[in-house]
């Protein structure tokens, strides 16, 4: 729905973006602590929480004598619809204390005139959680017609009944004809009963709410990968909203030889590769000055992220020009970028990179930036020369330290990702028009002479229609299936979504 995008808009980002700032200023304090101690278990979940405001709409009905009087529905009293708001009150509660993502519940707005539900409407709040109990169609199309994301929320066994269980269809989103007629919602948005499917749509909100306006440094400028170059730099500003801070080289190349010639820096990277490399599961197969080399330049990177606000990072161009200048690849820096809890991508593509910052907020876990290769016999290569190792938000793989392959220079991690682990997949096309995902199953990481980190996909779903309708290059993988989630964020910002697994819309 493309009004939902034009409903948010910069109004949005901006409030957005104010109401992060508390947060991504403890991102940066954190990041600081973070780069002078070894690495530890740690939570990548980041971002502002999803700020909801749940409804209760509804009419108390008087009996009248020989006549239909009241609807379907089991609020009848003033004192059930008090007990249906502590109901909510207590169910959402229990929802936030075991959500993986940061959600907070506003009181329970009870909604029973036209001025009522403009007021609920124009509350300070990301999501407008409606428990359409019964009343009004035209309170519910209020409700739904601001400028926040909308769902529904109807009774069936959970009880008691409403009365939009009925005719939310026909009449909510039909207008009593054949065709869909609500602009604020659809189909999608709407739940029966259950809090799990409830849950995946909040957290999906909360992943848009949360790439929506991303600040993110661009060391060069922001490019894209063949045609990409052409599109994803608008795409990611005008569809994502980035705030892209591109840093020239010529910028970045005395931060380099000051910080390669600052003794109380070299020896802190000292420490800290050291430190890296007592870990257990990790293996060192080239120069150990390149991974000292590594740490310093991921010093400069922070250092740049911390003063643009930044929790995202990309580099475009880094064989031509880190190498030469930080006497190490760019490969492990943005490595441990990424398993700090931040985000770091390669080669500056933003084609692919929203999707990558999408993928973060929706599951709290990194972004894999991948070349894929030719899917055959239900089976699909990916490989880069990064790769974060906190896959799972928690837990550090094994990892071996080689050269970048197509350099064979500098420090290039090799993480050996866990077997037998359901991933999502997304493959944006260079227009950002269509994006196709996919999940799968990790069934190898082996070490074909290609890019150091990488792994092979079983494919679930029909392999030969992602081999056909692949456009665009460069993927985006994370542990877990959130397919559901990124096929729901997109509809709101009107990009067409096929998933392969499922072959649905969400």
């Amino acid at each position: 729905m493309n009004k939902n995008l034009n409903r948010r808009d910069f109004l949005k980002v901006t409030s957005l973006g104010a109401t992060g700032m508390g947060a991504l200023s403890m991102q940066s304090s954190d990041a600081r602590a973070a780069w002078a101690r070894p690495i530890g278990g740690m939570s990548l979940r980041h971002g502002s929480p999803l700020i909801v405001k749940p409804v209760l709409v509804y009419t108390i009905h008087q009996r009248e004598d020989a006549t239909s009087w009241r609807p379907w529905g089991g609020i009848h009293t003033e004192g059930d619809a008090e007990a249906e708001a502590r109901k909510i009150t207590q169910e959402l509660k229990n929802l936030a204390s075991g959500a993986d993502f940061p959600f907070e519940v506003l009181p329970v707005a009870k909604v029973t005139s036209p001025e009522q539900a403009a007021a609920a409407r124009d509350t300070d709040c990301d999501t407008i959680l409606i428990y359409a109990a019964s009343g009004s169609r035209v309170w519910l199309e209020t409700l739904a017609g601001g400028d926040k994301e909308s769902v529904m929320f109807l009774r069936h066994k959970s009880g008691p009944v409403y009365t939009w269980y009925e005719v939310a269809h026909p009449r909510f989103l039909r207008k009593r004809s054949d065709e869909y007629r609500e602009k604020g919602m659809d189909v999608w948005d709407i739940v029966v009963d259950d809090y799990g499917e409830l849950l995946w749509r909040l957290r999906s909100l909360h992943g848009l709410k949360n790439t929506l306006g991303t600040k993110i440094v661009a060391i060069g400028s922001a490019g894209g990968w063949g045609e990409g170059s052409k599109f994803g730099p608008e795409t990611a500003r005008e569809i994502w909203k980035l705030d892209i801070q591109e840093i020239p080289y010529e910028d970045l190349e005395p931060l380099i030889k000051k910080a390669l010639s600052d003794k109380k820096c070299v020896d802190t990277a000292r420490r800290q590769t050291d430190e890296y490399l007592a870990q257990k599961g990790v293996s060192l197969h080239t120069d150990k000055k390149f991974l000292v080399n590594a740490f310093i330049l991921k010093k400069v990177f922070r250092d740049l992220m911390d003063q643009a606000g930044a929790p995202a990072f990309t580099i475009n161009s880094c064989m031509r020009t880190i190498i030469p200048i930080a006497q190490t690849t760019a490969c492990m820096a943005l490595n441990l970028i990424n398993d700090d809890g931040l985000l770091a991508f390669c080669e500056s593509d933003f084609v692919v990179i929203p999707s990558g910052i999408l993928l973060h907020y929706i599951s709290g876990k990194p972004s894999f930036f991948q070349d894929p290769t030719h899917p055959h016999n239900g089976v699909v290569t990916c490989a880069h020369c990064t790769a974060p190792r906190r896959m799972n938000g928690h837990d550090l793989e094994p990892v071996e330290i080689h050269t970048h392959f197509e350099s064979d220079y500098g420090a290039a991690p090799k993480v050996n990702m866990r077997k037998g682990q359901v991933v999502t997949n997304l493959c944006p096309s260079f227009t950002s028009k269509k994006w196709l995902g996919f999940s799968g199953k990790i069934i190898d990481h082996p070490f074909y002479d290609i890019c150091r980190s990488q792994i092979d996909i079983e494919i679930d779903g029909d392999w030969r229609k992602l081999l056909e309708d692949m456009q665009g290059f460069h993927w985006m993988t994370c542990y877990g299936d959130y397919l559901r989630e990124v096929g729901y964020a997109l509809k709101k910002v009107g990009i067409e979504w096929h998933n392969i697994t499922s072959g649905r819309t969400v």
